[in-house]
């Protein structure tokens, strides 16, 4: 499966230039995700979105991934717009990932889980998302919220979707996948967000140290 990593945001609520590359623990956040994508045994090739709000993200790409991972200039008009253009210029017409630059506490067996539930999903596509509770455990306040499915739990997007790229130009059928993993709820928006994950990398260094 094919991936593709949404990188031509703005990233204004975190007012640090080019968000993907932002530096956490003297790393850039996207590096995060590219690292976990390559290590992931089910991930094929990576492509990386860009727009014209992230020049810097381009070139950085180009020059630390020497072409293992490829870079798709997209307009800027709109995340749903680019995706799509995205997917076409991949020539991607098989399911492929989806996915935000900015959750570097991803990892590839999370990633593997995901792919297990989708093959096994019988829908087109799938959308992971978190359960408020677990924002909320982190000191989240999410932009969007669902009700999931009518029962009453609010639930919030995660920024990773698998779609049929043989058919991105329309609406698909979709399954909700819930996971409470904060690796999926914890992504940068603010400087308080990338504090709180500085503090989850380090605390995870010390325990793999101590252990």
């Amino acid at each position: 499966m094919d991936a593709i990593i949404m990188a031509g945001g703005f990233g204004s609520r975190l007012d640090m230039g080019e968000k993907p590359c932002v530096e956490l623990l003297g790393k850039p956040l996207i590096t995060y995700v590219i690292d976990t994508l390559q290590r992931t045994g089910s991930i094929g090739d990576i492509y990386v979105a860009v727009s014209p709000a992230t020049p810097r993200t381009a070139s950085f790409i180009q020059e630390k991934y020497d072409g293992k991972v490829m870079v798709i200039p997209t307009g800027g008009g709109n995340y749903v717009g680019d995706m799509v253009y995205a997917v076409k210029a991949a020539c991607i017409t098989d399911p492929l990932l989806i996915l935000m630059a900015d959750l570097p506490l991803l990892t590839p067996e999370l990633l593997e889980k995901v792919i297990k539930e989708y093959k096994t999903c019988g829908k087109p596509a799938m959308s992971i998302f978190s359960p408020i509770c677990v924002c909320k455990s982190l000191g989240i306040r999410p932009d969007t919220v669902f009700n999931w499915e009518g029962k009453g739990e609010l639930i919030v997007p995660s920024g990773i979707n698998i779609m049929d790229g043989n058919d991105v130009d329309h609406e698909q059928d979709y399954v909700s996948l819930v996971l409470d993993n904060i690796e999926l709820a914890l992504n940068i928006n603010t400087v308080e967000d990338l504090q709180r994950c500085k503090d989850i990398l380090l605390e995870r260094k010390a325990e793999s140290i101590s252990n």
